[in-house]
């Protein structure tokens, strides 16, 4: 029975990477549905990601690959089709959860939602409405390790492979980005850092901005910083009040977040230091 794989691997540039690729899947007898590849003449590195019918189980294709990937210095990975278990983490803004639960429903967001996690109780309705379970994890300064260890509980209890940040208000400590890695994505209005603290809507109609943007990123322990996956721009004018402003904003955010999730569900981003190379 054939099964649907991506094949998605980084290594140093040298020539026959892309022939040793494509000879092992003609090997064995895989039908490749899509294929990209990146070369970073800057930074010497190659990118690829294929996807791929087989008939091998993954660890017959690990275990027959390795040669290759040890011959090349690839670090690379086989995913199967099943779609990573993701849980949402909120506090009182529905935005994002409401568009992310749209989009699952509808089977267009690439990840299986199992779970809602949240430091407030305003939003249980919004889960629990779309048949998702609703976990309340308050956090205190007195109480903010023993909520993350809580987290990781409920990262374990629902097999989660992705911890999306869909506006959770508190900052995760050094210890959880970095366990986090690469598993943790979160969206940010694009105002920062130049609009730091409460009201960057209201801040940002007060300097008569004329753009509105939002950031979706791996979380690491450097505030807002980790690597890009999406931003998402939309022009606004002189006739955008706070309100509006905000509301186009949060639209903004929806988009970037979403898009995000499913590129990295799919497989199709490849984190390249700071950076992030995305195959869409």
């Amino acid at each position: 029975m054939s099964r649907t794989y991506t094949l998605t691997l980084s290594c140093p540039q040298r020539s026959g990477i892309v022939h040793a690729v494509s000879s092992f899947l003609f090997e064995h007898a895989c039908d490749i549905d899509e294929h990209q590849q990146f070369d970073d003449a800057l930074g010497g590195e190659f990118f690829l990601r294929t996807s791929f019918a087989a008939s091998d189980e993954i660890s017959e294709l690990v275990e027959q690959f390795e040669p290759i990937a040890r011959k090349f210095a690839m670090e690379f990975n086989f995913a199967g089709d099943a779609l990573p278990r993701s849980i949402v983490m909120v506090s009182k803004m529905g935005h994002c959860l409401n568009d992310l639960i749209f989009r699952w429903r509808a089977q267009i967001l690439g990840a299986e939602l199992v779970a809602v996690v949240s430091n407030h109780e305003d939003l249980r309705p919004m889960a629990e409405a779309a048949g998702l379970p609703f976990l309340h994890v308050p956090v205190t300064p007195l109480s903010k390790a023993a909520a993350e260890a809580r987290l990781f509980e409920i990262v374990d209890e629902f097999d989660a492979d992705l911890v999306v940040l869909a506006r959770y208000m508190q900052v995760l400590t050094d210890d959880a980005c970095r366990r986090l890695h690469g598993k943790a994505i979160n969206i940010h209005h694009s105002f920062l850092p130049g609009f730091k603290g409460a009201k960057p809507y209201h801040q940002a109609f007060d300097r008569g901005v004329k753009q509105v943007g939002a950031t979706a990123h791996y979380v690491t322990p450097d505030l807002d910083e980790g690597p890009i996956i999406e931003q998402e721009v939309i022009r606004i004018d002189h006739s955008y009040g706070p309100v509006r402003l905000a509301t186009v904003g949060q639209d903004a955010e929806a988009l970037a977040l979403s898009r995000a999730v499913r590129w990295h569900c799919e497989n199709r981003v490849l984190l390249h230091g700071h950076r992030t190379v995305v195959f869409k």
